[in-house]
């Protein structure tokens, strides 16, 4: 519990909430418990992990949009005919807000939700509200929540940063796993699904590297980093390499457990990524914790017993073939680097040593970059721009429906449609059916609390728990956070005479707010992924040229882990993890199913080309000699062009089939002679690779456009 990246969180929920409960009890004002807690709530969901200095003006930013936000509702709600339009205007303002950066996404997100809970807390106390009192105790809510996040931040600086590398190491634990399920050398195993299975996993650890990077400039920012927060970015950096070297793939996997089928030298790879693998997890407990870090000897055991198996090989009667013998001494190689890594034998690759910026800041530099990204968005063509209408006329028709039902307590129809309305067809649907059930769950638990609880003050402290709970599974189990939320709001308005009163309405406006977010999806400016699958495959092409044309340069002048070579990386994993993510939203949209099994293998056709990009990056040095690397340059220009040309076709959606226009490319290129140095040599084998699989996307894409 005190290690879960949640309590945190949870328990300042749960000190704010618990705070507003002792004062509305103590002070006897109860009617003011609703707006308090609602504005805390509020408040919580626009946190970010920044430091301090930094939360403070996210905190005061936040605070005036929520200023902004109840003003409007206390002003205009008594009149129907200017807020339905002003609900829409403020809906697509603060989603195109959100293309500023992810910090303002957040606050918009939270601010929006605030606008719905100005409604309900003007709902619940009625006519006994003066003018202006329900924003100021709205605001008195959220501040309340701000100072406590404020204080906890200060004490504990870096227990955000402890928490996001714990949740790093984690995701690479998960990941090695998947990928020590590739090496097991057995008949009949779908290595087509591992591969997919190992790309999800990937996902997250992109995902939790982008995380990390976000916590870790705003505690650099224009400092040098030193003590705790040079520690954590070397802890960083260290995940970075194990990724890339983890992502790496020498050879395609089919071929190795075929020709090693045999040995058990595949066994013995995959039980050291597993060893390795439960080091990171001891890794990320040593965060959380702050325990002592183990070691794992049978991990150096098994690094032995690997290089031993290989050696074995070429002591056989028939030994392997040389370019399975390159794979195994690269592989080997691969997996000893990791293990030094984790064991800290050996430092990470850290770019530029002496610079003070070590890593790209995502955020904009001024109001007018922030602008800019604004405008870019701001055509029909754009994902936000439609999402953005989209909400704001569901929104309006859920204000209509509220009107014409039940104009009292019938707010939750547009906080539903709030929470459930996504920006994808599969997000929205999944959103819908959590919570309805959720709701469903919630309220029958209410009733029986209600039932079964003493009415008056002994049911507070149920109201301060149920609020904790809806931040403690908000993020992985949407539908117990759903019932969480439920039970605290039946328990809420019985504190004001009618707790029983709002249940049916909370059921039936639950299922109206989601029949009408499941209505705005499918018919108001629909994005389907599947019409944006050539776009985003253009992209993440696009972005593995840039790569390969990174790790090409280091070859030539030696491994530097510049800023220019890790943004690189960053965008072609960023990129091959969007095209997972919507490849897999595309197989939930109507229609698409009977293109599964395609999308699938064109996925898992994607990931291997990175992997064999990968490799080339985990194995860089320079080539010293001169014919080496005039051949290397040579072919590694000719991929880096053919992946830039196949990106171009995809992003232009010419008539020339794409498969055509890369007539075996890996059959162009210069095999390597009797006279080339074993590291050109890998180079060449992963040139010819990655053209191979170049040409493999080309023809997957064009039977894709085909269909379409």
């Amino acid at each position: 519990m005190l290690g879960s990246d949640r309590f945190a969180e949870c328990l300042r929920v749960l000190l704010s909430l618990g705070g507003i409960v002792a004062y509305s009890l103590a002070s006897g004002h109860i009617t003011q418990s609703v707006p308090l807690m609602l504005g805390a709530i509020a408040c919580a969901l626009a946190e970010t992990e920044d430091h301090w200095r930094n939360r403070l003006g996210t905190l005061l930013l936040t605070l005036a949009c929520f200023a902004l936000a109840a003003l409007a509702v206390e002003w205009l709600l008594p009149f129907p005919w200017a807020f339905a339009p002003a609900l829409a205007l403020i809906t697509f303002l603060l989603v195109m807000l959100g293309a500023a950066s992810s910090r303002y996404n957040t606050i918009a997100g939270a601010t929006l939700i605030l606008v719905v809970y100005a409604m309900i807390a003007s709902d619940a106390v009625g006519s006994r509200s003066g003018f202006l009192r329900m924003p100021l105790e709205l605001l008195a809510g959220a501040a309340w929540y701000g100072v406590l996040s404020l204080v906890w931040s200060a004490l504990l600086p870096q227990q955000a940063v402890r928490h996001a590398l714990a949740r790093l190491f984690e995701a690479l634990a998960d990941y090695l796993d998947a990928k020590a399920a590739l090496f097991a050398p057995v008949r009949g195993v779908d290595r087509g699904a591992l591969a997919l299975a190992a790309a999800r996993r990937n996902e997250s650890v992109v995902q939790a590297l982008d995380d990390m990077r976000i916590l870790l400039i705003d505690r650099i920012g224009n400092r040098r980093p030193r003590g705790a927060t040079a520690q954590r970015l070397a802890l960083y950096f260290m995940a970075q390499d194990i990724h890339e070297r983890a992502h790496s793939a020498v050879h395609p996997y089919d071929e190795l457990a075929h020709s090693l089928f045999h040995s058990d030298v595949l066994f013995r790879c995959e039980y050291l990524l597993r060893r390795q693998a439960g080091q990171c997890r001891q890794h990320a407990d040593h965060l959380r914790l702050r325990g002592p870090l183990p070691q794992d000897d049978r991990a150096h055991e098994a690094l032995d017993d690997v290089r031993s198996a290989i050696a074995e090989l070429g002591r056989q009667p028939v030994p392997p073939t040389p370019a399975i013998r390159q794979a195994l001494d690269a592989l080997y190689r691969n997996l000893g680097a990791i293990q030094r890594l984790l064991d800290h034998e050996a430092a990470a690759s850290v770019p530029e040593q002496h610079s003070r910026h070590p890593l790209q800041d995502p955020a904009p530099q001024s109001l007018a970059e922030g602008w800019a990204r604004i405008r870019l968005q701001l055509t029909p063509q754009s994902f936000r721009f439609r999402h953005a209408v989209r909400l704001a006329l569901a929104l309006l028709a859920g204000y209509l429906v509220l009107l014409a039902l039940h104009p009292r307590n019938g707010y939750w129809i547009i906080l539903t449609t709030v929470f459930v309305c996504q920006p994808s067809y599969a997000a929205t649907y999944r959103r819908l059916s959590e919570r309805v059930a959720g709701t469903v769950a919630g309220l029958v638990l209410g009733w029986a609390a209600l039932r079964l609880m003493p009415p008056g003050p002994w049911q507070w402290p149920l109201v301060a728990i149920t609020g904790m709970g809806f931040f403690a599974f908000r993020l992985r189990r949407y539908a117990a956070a759903t019932a969480m939320i439920t039970v605290f709001v039946v328990l809420c308005f019985n504190q004001l005479g009618y707790g029983e009163t709002v249940m049916w309405p909370r059921l039936l406006d639950t299922v109206a707010g989601a029949l009408i977010a499941a209505l705005a999806i499918r018919f108001v400016m629909p994005d389907w992924h599947g019409r944006r699958l050539r776009l985003v495959l253009a992209d993440a092409i696009r972005s593995d040229a840039d790569y390969l044309a990174q790790i090409l340069a280091q070859y030539a002048h030696g491994r530097h882990d510049d800023l220019a070579y890790r943004i690189a990386r960053r965008d072609a994993h960023n990129a091959d993890a969007n095209l997972s993510g919507v490849a897999f939203a595309v197989l939930r949209e109507p229609g698409q199913q009977r293109d599964g099994d395609l999308l699938l293998r064109f996925l898992a056709a994607t990931h291997a080309l990175l992997g064999h990009l990968s490799a080339l990056g985990a194995h860089r040095q320079i080539i010293i000699a001169s014919g080496d690397d005039t051949q290397v340059g040579s072919a590694g220009a000719q991929v880096v062009e053919a992946l830039r040309q196949l990106a171009r076709h995809l992003q232009t959606a010419e008539p020339t089939r794409w498969a055509d226009m890369l007539a075996a490319p890996g059959g162009e290129l210069a095999e390597p002679s009797s006279s080339t140095g074993e590291t050109a040599r890998l180079v060449l084998g992963q040139l010819t690779l990655i053209a191979g699989q170049c040409r493999r996307v080309a023809q997957l894409a064009t039977e894709i456009g085909d269909r379409r």
